[in-house]
């Protein structure tokens, strides 16, 4: 050890190195053990390990590695076990960690395992070193000896999962290609990689394990194109009884139906909807009668785990799709060694006509962008309502309809829509009182209507009816950060995003949310992701800015020009613009959110002065958001205390960051005021303080 720390001449940090399979161990650069006898220590670095690039949140640990203790002694117990270990590896010139006040990670290249060894080793094609690697590690578990209770073993058991999935997906594509190029270099590795796979096969998984399952969308093959609802009908029922089950994690509808009819490789789709298994399937028919047939396939390998099929007529099919989806998750739980749980049924329709307008309804509202795609789906929603008004989930959908057409069209009723959206979600809960779906919409209705406590109270109740409802979560992520809880909404977003991890909106927030945590990295790696998924990237450019990356972030707030007309809409009550009127105004925007020049701000803001006093709706997103932007402290307090819409609310979020001159209005001094007027403080009363913001209470 002492030898070790000695020779810590050179500038360059040391590499340790890491044995992640079988017993943590830890050596030097000499190769000598650094002994760690603290086992919350070793649990602590060798969680650091799988993912050395990755931070983990100080609260996360403290709760995997002391459960059962109060927070803030769980929270002290970390503070003591990171100062002892910091010590430890200092005495063996080691300095490896990387601590803030909220998160712990390590320094990048500061060292090596067993695993990343494996991994770059298969990247660069060193298939000498990964079968010599494969040969070291064996069979071994990922951290084997480590037990800090129930709710650290289904984490670590997720890890497992997710890095064995990963290093069979990397293994398989290596061995196809030695097949055909190195035969003596596949027989090696397969030989290495054997041991492995044969502990994965006689590996009995743990009841209480979650697994993660993604339903893709099921082929029709009807005679008759107006049944084609059924088999969206069918997988839609899976979703929701899948969904329930505590023991899996399944990927929401949005992102599932993004691959509808889509030919991409099993693999590929398991790895971007990050889950293991695949659950695929078709609705035949053969004149009156139908055939669900559906499979399951391990999402690493593309082979089939499980088949089963389900015969009726059209009418049997229907009258019973709840109990033909609770017959398919029975024996897919049953596939994978899960224990049965009590589906309670949903409160659908028994009207065949209501219920495939509901479908075709819902999947237009969705969908949101496009010429008359809402009016549409309004339209058959509320022809499903007229054979069915019992039909609670249709009124739910509605809501949502109404909703979305305040945000994604170009009205000038949006105080009109959220009145409907409110009276829809009324009446969903009426008839289906367990609805949180519809709760969360209700209190989207109260926080604009300038209360945000009840809120914040229908968001809480929703989630606990709907802990699993994609929807749910995301809501009430939001409302959390509209009021500057942050730091607590995160959590709720990245569930979100965890169960729906390629719908686009969601990374709005997660961006925003980093935005104002100041985590600008991850905000930008978000932000990205929102573009690649075809959201404008508006988000980014802020953060951009927010960095000092001026010119990067005006090129990036100028390019969403071409969304106009599209994912943007032209503010209501507005003509169209040609391509040169489009690109000198988006030109002048980008420089005054973006460039970080008084000149061009100040002339934007007198810019977003005239159109706050002309344009039709001078409550426009294209003026709220900007504003907040640039700090437009007068502007922004006006917009929010007289006009805040379905529309410009999710501008809120974005109050809360603390780079300049976004700050400029939370350090203005009538922000309480303001505050006061919309509501946040009675917010801030009962469900805590924002970040940034001392309680003034706690200084008495």
């Amino acid at each position: 050890m002492q030898r070790a720390h000695n020779q810590t001449i050179s500038s360059e940090p040391l590499c340790l190195a890491a044995s992640l399979f079988g017993a943590f161990r830890l050596r030097d650069i000499n190769g000598e053990d650094i002994i760690i006898t603290n086992r919350r220590a070793r649990a602590l670095l060798s969680m650091l390990c799988l993912a050395p690039d990755e931070p983990i949140e100080r609260e996360q640990l403290s709760k995997l590695l002391w459960p059962g203790r109060f927070p803030a002694q769980a929270r002290a117990s970390l503070r003591q076990c990171l100062l002892n270990l910091s010590k430890l590896l200092e005495a063996s010139g080691s300095d490896i960690l990387d601590v803030s006040r909220t998160q712990i990670r390590l320094k990048p290249e500061s060292i090596q395992t067993d695993l990343s060894r494996l991994e770059m080793a298969l990247a660069e094609k060193n298939y000498v070193t990964a079968s010599d690697e494969l040969m070291v590690i064996g069979g071994k578990p990922l951290l084997d000896q480590m037990q800090f209770g129930e709710t650290f073993q289904k984490w670590l058991s997720e890890q497992r999962g997710f890095i064995e999935q990963r290093l069979q997906k990397a293994i398989s594509s290596t061995l196809s290609y030695l097949k055909d190029n190195n035969l003596e270099e596949h027989a090696r590795l397969l030989t290495a990689w054997a041991p492995r796979k044969a502990e994965a096969a006689l590996k009995t998984r743990s009841k209480d394990e979650v697994v993660r399952l993604a339903v893709l969308p099921f082929r029709s093959l009807m005679e008759l194109d107006d049944q084609d609802f059924l088999a969206d009908g069918v997988v839609d029922e899976l979703i929701t009884t899948l969904g329930k089950v505590p023991q899996l994690r399944v990927a929401g509808r949005t992102s599932s139906f993004r691959f509808k009819n889509a030919n991409s490789p099993v693999s590929e789709i398991a790895s971007r909807l990050n889950v293991s298994y695949l659950l695929e399937g078709a609705v035949h028919q053969h004149d009156d009668q139908l055939r669900i047939s559906v499979s399951l396939i391990n999402g690493a390998t593309g082979f089939e785990v499980w088949s089963d099929s389900y015969d009726g007529s059209v009418d049997d099919v229907f009258a019973d799709r709840e109990n033909v989806a609770r017959a398919i998750t029975n024996g897919l739980m049953a596939s994978l060694d899960l224990s049965a749980h009590d589906l309670r049924p949903r409160n659908l329709t028994d009207n065949r006509e209501a219920y495939g307008l509901y479908l075709q309804g819902r999947a237009l509202t969705l969908r949101a962008v496009g010429d008359g795609v809402l009016a549409t789906g309004i339209e058959l929603l509320e022809k499903a309502l007229e054979r069915d008004p019992e039909f609670s989930e249709c009124w739910t959908a509605l809501a949502e309809a109404y909703l979305y057409t305040a945000v994604f069209t170009p009205s000038l009723e949006r105080a009109a829509l959220a009145e409907k959206m409110a009276d829809a979600a009324r009446k969903a809960i009426s008839l289906a009182p367990k609805s949180g779906h519809a709760r969360a919409m209700l209190g989207v209705y109260e926080f604009i209507n300038g209360n945000p406590v009840v809120a914040l109270d229908l968001a809480f109740e929703a989630y606990r009816l709907e802990p699993t409802n994609v929807d749910v979560i995301v809501r009430l992520g939001s409302f959390l950060m509209y009021i500057g809880r942050t730091r607590e909404a995160m959590p709720y977003i990245k569930a979100a995003i965890e169960r729906d991890p390629v719908h686009g909106r969601t990374y709005i927030a997660l961006c925003a949310g980093h935005l104002c945590l100041g985590e600008y990295d991850q905000a930008i790696i978000a932000g990205q992701r929102m573009i690649d998924l075809g959201i404008p990237g508006l988000w980014l450019a802020v953060t951009q800015a927010a960095v000092g990356q001026h010119e990067h972030a005006v090129e990036t707030y100028r390019s969403v020009r071409v969304h106009l007309g599209t994912t943007i809409m032209r503010p209501p009550g507005m003509p169209p613009m040609d391509d040169a009127a489009r690109d000198a105004y988006f030109d002048l925007a980008a420089k005054g959110v973006c460039s970080g020049e008084p000149e061009d701000r100040a002339l934007y803001c007198q810019v977003l002065d005239g159109l706050h006093a002309t344009m039709a709706d001078p409550y426009d997103p294209s003026i709220a958001f900007p504003a907040i932007w640039m700090g437009h402290t007068d502007l922004a307090m006006k917009i929010y205390r007289e006009g805040m819409s379905l529309a410009n609310m999710f501008g809120l979020m974005t109050f809360w960051s603390d780079s300049d001159p976004i700050r400029q209005t939370r350090l203005h001094p009538d922000f309480m005021s303001f505050a006061e007027d919309i509501g946040i403080v009675a917010a801030w009363e009962k469900y805590g303080w924002p970040d940034l913001l001392p309680n003034p209470q706690a200084a008495l």
